[in-house]
């Protein structure tokens, strides 16, 4: 056989044990993640249909809410890079497992909630739990997949978002429809106790079941582990290790936190406030809120897989993430035209979500295509503490100027304008470092 023929039939052999890993990698972690991201984020924001009854019954206004709702992400601010250094060097199977649990038995504690100071406190605690996950999975997800299959693989764990959304959203409504004065209990303590339990589930299984990385994975062969090391290995070719100090001096780095500000801004006035905007245009049945809610997030699960794979697939990044950003941000505004019309409103609610969250699988290849080990953890943790202080000024900013104007109008505003800034932004990102 020719030098040739046996290079040519070698390499067949290497992309066929590629083809094989990444597929058993894919399938082993991803539905797994999916599934964690489901329970965190519905713990993160079942607040917000919680308030269409806990206001009332603890007589907390609009500015209490949206305070105590923004204050999760000061814990979450202040200990999210050190949590991601901490899972960097001691894995991500313990750490992931840790925040899980413990952010379960804080989002059930809110149940005993009676004043806004015991809501703040509950709040800020469960940030502080939570902190780190997102970015951990983020920062996971690289010691697996190289850069041009990462769009997809950050849109398959961030689906969990929507999909939180279409099957949250129902349950939610069933559960403050069905579950008031059971066990003397109100309908929205039940909510936060039900809603805890998956979290507690999963972080246990959590301990079990996730590798820490391609060599401790018992289920991918020795050849396996060579081709995808290898991979990884090429794929940080070309990017300097940084020290985490260094990261913080980092301006690239700043200009990508600010990006996602304006991403979390949208998110979050979403989250916290898409069962109120939906009330506010003449729904008035909790069940029918809930089901509704679940609209916009099945179109945000089709943008979010459709808009990262045409990505991956032609290895931009700018254009995709600064067009579904500014339709993110026309919809959301649209959504105060025809806030008092349920359908229009419903289109409009779907068109800004589904942007919206289209801009995060794409987002995240961003700060893995400039940095790599320690500085790429650090990066990444700072990236999402900072972006996700508007987690804080979203819902708190949309809450004061509702008890002042009696209309969430102005707080969509401020959030459209949020994200058409992102937009603007994010072009002027140079292509040749984020396009990879």
């Amino acid at each position: 056989m020719s030098t040739i023929a046996s290079g040519v039939k070698a390499n067949a052999q290497t992309r066929e044990i590629e083809a094989k890993a990444y597929a058993k990698a894919t399938w082993r972690l991803l539905p797994f993640l999916f599934l964690c991201y489901v329970a965190a984020y519905l713990d993160r924001v079942n607040v917000g249909f919680a308030k269409l009854q806990m206001l009332n019954d603890l007589q907390f206004s609009e500015t209490v809410y949206g305070l105590g709702a923004g204050i999760f992400f000061i814990g979450y601010f202040f200990f999210e890079v050190p949590s991601n250094i901490i899972m960097h060097k001691v894995g991500a199977r313990r750490w992931i497992a840790r925040i899980m649990i413990s952010w379960a038995v804080l989002s059930a504690a809110t149940l005993f909630v009676t004043t806004p100071t015991q809501f703040y406190v509950v709040r800020f605690f469960l940030g502080v739990a939570e902190a780190g996950f997102f970015p951990g999975i983020v920062l996971y997800l690289t010691y697996w997949f190289p850069a041009q299959r990462r769009g997809r693989m950050n849109a398959l764990f961030m689906i969990g978002i929507p999909v939180a959304g279409v099957f949250g959203g129902p349950l939610s409504g069933w559960i403050l429809q069905a579950f008031n004065g059971v066990g003397g209990w109100k309908a929205w303590q039940w909510l936060f106790f039900i809603e805890a339990i998956p979290s507690v589930i999963l972080g246990v299984i959590t301990l079990m079941y996730l590798p820490n990385g391609i060599r401790a994975a018992k289920w991918l062969t020795e050849d396996e582990k060579a081709v995808l090391e290898h991979n990884i290995a090429q794929d940080s070719a070309g990017k300097a290790p940084q020290s985490v100090a260094s990261v913080f001096a980092n301006g690239r780095v700043w200009l990508m936190a600010v990006i996602y500000f304006c991403c979390m801004m949208g998110l979050y006035g979403i989250g916290f406030y898409l069962p109120t905007l939906i009330k506010a245009s003449g729904v008035k049945s909790a069940l029918d809120v809930g089901l509704l809610t679940a609209i916009p997030y099945a179109c945000a699960v089709v943008s979010m897989i459709g808009v990262a794979r045409s990505s991956d697939r032609t290895r931009e990044r700018r254009w995709h993430f600064a067009v579904v950003s500014f339709a993110g941000a026309v919809g959301l505004y649209l959504s105060t035209v025809w806030g008092n019309n349920v359908p229009l409103a419903m289109v409009a609610l779907s068109v800004g979500t589904a942007g919206m969250l289209a801009t995060m699988p794409v987002f995240w290849t961003y700060p893995s295509a400039l940095l790599v080990g320690g500085s790429a953890a650090a990066a990444i943790g700072m990236i999402n503490s900072i972006g996700n202080l508007a987690g804080f000024v979203s819902p708190f900013v949309i809450g004061w100027l509702k008890d002042v104007t009696q209309s969430t109008n102005a707080g969509m505003y401020c959030v459209s304008a949020a994200l058409a800034l992102g937009a603007v932004l994010a072009l002027t990102q140079s292509k040749e470092q984020v396009n990879r």
